[in-house]
């Protein structure tokens, strides 16, 4: 699918990853682009549209689709990070973050896979991680939601193949934004993903591996879980 000319909407699109989209998109020459963000204040970028959206929110959800109904480009980046452990953390955050990170992109892509389809199919982009593969000790609610959406985008191609529509995932590790600021460990850089994720959507391409360490871990995916994890523990040490 051509980007220049297009109408996308990028959700969490005031910082980070999804600001980068927001840059990138313009460069292609967008037509269009919805900047949706819990704050619509905090969208800084000029030339595109603000939209108030939180995605846990079903009635923001549907007006944002109604009022977006020109939409042909989808890209589902808005997403939290709680450090929660599933069994020891607060079952209220973990419900925050799966609420956030798995059902947000599923009511997105709901509310917008017929406005695709009225547009000529058009794509879906879900921002995952490589935590969707594995898990460590206080990243078990992060690692969960983003597994779920993992099999979302996987779901989502095959429900909406016969309508056109065209779905990626991306995946990546540490990624140089304020959600990773206090970790140690490479970075990449947010406008080199948010390129690649674009790059897939032009392309045709269904799945971004967006650093070494997410082709290292799906690299393993195969291996007994004992071997697995050993083989990514003795990475991270």
């Amino acid at each position: 699918m051509e980007l220049n000319g297009a109408v996308v909407l990028v959700t969490g699109a005031n910082r980070g990853i999804g600001a980068e989209f927001v840059k990138q998109l313009k460069k292609r020459g967008a037509a269009k682009i919805y900047a949706a963000a819990r704050d619509a204040s905090a969208v800084e970028a000029d030339g595109v549209e603000p939209i108030e959206l939180d995605i846990t929110n079903a009635g923001q959800i549907e007006a944002a689709a109604r009022a977006a109904g020109d939409v042909q480009i989808l890209i589902n980046n808005a997403g939290i990070s709680t450090g929660t452990s599933l069994m020891t953390g607060d079952e209220t955050t973990i419900r925050r973050e799966m609420d956030t990170n798995f059902y947000g992109p599923l009511q997105m892509s709901r509310a917008f896979a017929p406005v695709l389809a009225s547009n000529g199919g058009g794509a879906i982009l879900n921002v995952i991680s490589a935590l969707s593969w594995f898990t460590a000790p206080g990243s078990g609610a992060y690692a969960a939601s983003k597994a779920a959406a993992w099999m979302l985008t996987d779901s989502t191609r095959l429900e909406l193949a016969s309508q056109g529509t065209h779905v990626v995932g991306v995946h990546m590790g540490l990624v140089d934004t304020d959600m990773v600021k206090g970790m140690e460990g490479a970075k990449i850089d947010p406008a080199d993903l948010a390129g690649a994720g674009l790059d897939a959507i032009e392309s045709g391409a269904q799945e971004v591996l967006g650093d070494d360490w997410t082709k290292f871990v799906k690299s393993g995916l195969p291996l007994d879980p004992k071997e697995r994890y050993g083989q990514i523990f003795a990475a991270l040490a």
